[in-house]
C-alpha cells in the first residue's frame, strides 16, 4: 500500500478492534511481497490499483492477483481507487475482491447509518504490528510489535525533538518502511503529518523546498542520499524560499558526510537542528537521535535515545572507550522492543539471530557488522572511504576516469586517513546498487566480490 491517508485510517482501525497491522513496501515484486505475507497467514488484504513511480504509473492489477494467489488464507481484498476512473477496471479475476467503497458500505445499517465505534481494550504487550527485516542475510524476518512501541515513538518525537500539536512533518514513506509506522502513530499525540505519495524529492530543483513552505512544515527526516543528490546537483532554496517553520531536519539511512552538514547550514538554512538519526526496525525507534536541547557537531549525532542502552564493543563482548573501534550493541532492553518473531514459539529463532554472536547483549542493527570492512589489520566503516573520496570534484558524472585519478585517490585516502585503508583496487563503475530505502547496497556487493 502506498503513502495515502487511506492507510493510515485502516491501520487505526485494524488497531482498535485488537487485530494487527501488516505490511510490504509497493515497489517489492510479488515473490518479496509472498516471502513476507506467507509467513503472518493474512486474512484481509488491502491494496492499491496503482502507484506513482518516477513521473509514470504502475499499474498494481497484475502483482495483486499473482500475490492473492499465493496467500490461501484471505477471505477479502480490498483494492483502493487511486484515480477517479479506476473503478472501470475489470477486478474480476482477483480472488475476493472489491473496491474500497463497496467495502465500507458492509459496515452500514439498512438505513445507511454507521453504528457506533468499539474500541477494544488491551494490556501493554498486545501485538499491533508486524514489521518485517530487510531480508539482506536471509528470509525477511517477521517482527512482532506491541501497543508499548508508542512510548518510544513519544520519547523520539516529542521528547527529543519538541513535536507535539502545533509541529507539521513530512512523510514520504510507503507503507512497509518501519518509519510509516512511526509518522502515522504521530496523530496519537495531536502532530499533523503530510503525506506525500511516491518521491517528492526529484520532480524539479525547487519541488521539496516548494513544499515545506506551503504546508509549514516543522520536521523532515529524509534519506541521506537524497542530500547527497542534492548537493550535487545543486538544489538549494531560492530567494523565494523562507523554510522560516522549519526547525528540525533530521536524515537517516546511511551516514551523513561532514560536507552535507556544510550544504545544509551554508545553502538551506542557518538557524536549523540538523544531525542523523539512526534506529532499527527491532526497536521501531531511535538509537541514536538529535536533540533540542543539545548542540551540533559537524559528522556527530549528538545522543543514544533515552532509556536505550548503547555500547560499543569488540569481537569478545568487551566494552570499548574513545578512539577504540568495536560494534555497535544494545546491552540492556530498552524502553519498547519488538515482542517476539512471529511463530517463534521457543524463542530459538530469536536467540540464533540476536544472541548468537554475544550472548548477554542485545545486538542492535544500527550498523550492520557485515558492513564492517577489515584490511590489514584495520577495521572500518565504508563512510570514512566516502568522506575523503566525496571531496574530489572528479567524482561525478561527466569526468573521465583516469591513473592520475586514482593515484590522487590513494594519496588521498592514506593522508587523510591511514596507509591501512587505502584500497587494493579501484575501479570505474557503471551505476551503484540501491534499495528502495536510498542505502547502497554493500553487505550483497562485499559478498559477491568475496
Amino acid at each position: 500500500m502506498s503513502n495515502r491517508k487511506e492507510a493510515i485510517i485502516a491501520m487505526i482501525a485494524v488497531v482498535s478492534i485488537g487485530a494487527i497491522w501488516t505490511g510490504a513496501l509497493p515497489l517489492l515484486g510479488a515473490k518479496a511481497v509472498l516471502n513476507r505475507f506467507k509467513q503472518v497467514e493474512p486474512k484481509i488484504y488491502l491494496t492499491i490499483d496503482s502507484i506513482p513511480h518516477e513521473r509514470k504509473r504502475i499499474d498494481m492489477l497484475p502483482k495483486i492477483k499473482e500475490i492473492t494467489e499465493g496467500l490461501p488464507t484471505l477471505t477479502k481484498v480490498i483494492i483502493v481507487p487511486s484515480k477517479e476512473d479506476s473503478h472501470s477496471k475489470d477486478i474480476s479475476d482477483i480472488k475476493n475482491s472489491c473496491f474500497l467503497d463497496e467495502f465500507l458500505q458492509l459496515g452500514t445499517e439498512k438505513d445507511g447509518s454507521v453504528p457506533p465505534m468499539k474500541f477494544e481494550q488491551v494490556d501493554f504487550t498486545h501485538p499491533v504490528f508486524i514489521i518485517y527485516t530487510s531480508g539482506t542475510t536471509g528470509l525477511p524476518k517477521a517482527i512482532v510489535h506491541g501497543t508499548g512501541f508508542i512510548l518510544a515513538i513519544f520519547r523520539d518525537f516529542s521528547m527529543h525533538l519538541d513535536g507535539g500539536e502545533d509541529s507539521v512533518w513530512f512523510s514520504s514513506s510507503p507503507v512497509g518502511w518501519v518509519s510509516w509506522n512511526c509518522y502515522a502513530c504521530l496523530l496519537f499525540f495531536g502532530a499533523r503529518t503530510v503525506l506525500f505519495e511516491g518521491s517528492a524529492f526529484f520532480l524539479s530543483p525547487t519541488h521539496f523546498w516548494d513544499l515545506i513552505d506551503e504546508h509549514k512544515m516543522t520536521h523532515l527526516f529524509i534519506p541521506t542520499s537524497v542530500l547527497d543528490e542534492y548537493q550535487k546537483r545543486g538544489y538549494i532554496p531560492t530567494k523565494n524560499h523562507s523554510l522560516d517553520s522549519l526547525k528540525v531536519f533530521l536524515v537517516g539511512g546511511t551516514v551523513a558526510k561532514p560536507q552535507i552538514y556544510d550544504f545544509v547550514y551554508e545553502k538551506v538554512k542557518k538557524n536549523v537542528l540538523f544531525a542523523s538519526s539512526f534506529g532499527s526496525t527491532e526497536t521501531i525507534g531511535s538509537g541514536f537521535i538529535a536533540d533540542v536541547t543539545l548542540p551540533v557537531h559537524k559528522g556527530e549525532i549528538p545522543a543514544f535515545s533515552l532509556g536505550v542502552s548503547v555500547e560499543t564493543v569488540d569481537d569478545n563482548g568487551r566494552t570499548l572507550w574513545v578512539g577504540e573501534r568495536g560494534r555497535i550493541v544494545i546491552k540492556k532492553k530498552p524502553i519498547r522492543i519488538w515482542l517476539s518473531l512471529w511463530k517463534d514459539k521457543d524463542n530459538s529463532l530469536y536467540r540464533e539471530k540476536y544472541f548468537s554472536k554475544y550472548p548477554v547483549i542485545l545486538i542492535n542493527l544500527f550498523f550492520h557488522s557485515d558492513e564492517t570492512l577489515k584490511q590489514r589489520g584495520c577495521r572500518f566503516g565504508s563512510s570514512e572511504i566516502y568522506n575523503v573520496v566525496d571531496t574530489f570534484p572528479e567524482i561525478r558524472e561527466g569526468y573521465s576516469f583516469s591513473d592520475e585519478l586514482v593515484s590522487k585517490i590513494r594519496e588521498a585516502i592514506a593522508r587523510e586517513l591511514t596507509i591501512r585503508h587505502v584500497p587494493d583496487v579501484i575501479l570505474e563503475i557503471k551505476d551503484i546498487p540501491y534499495n528502495i530505502n536510498g542505502k547502497k547496497l554493500e553487505i550483497i556487493v562485499k559478498k559477491i566480490i568475496k
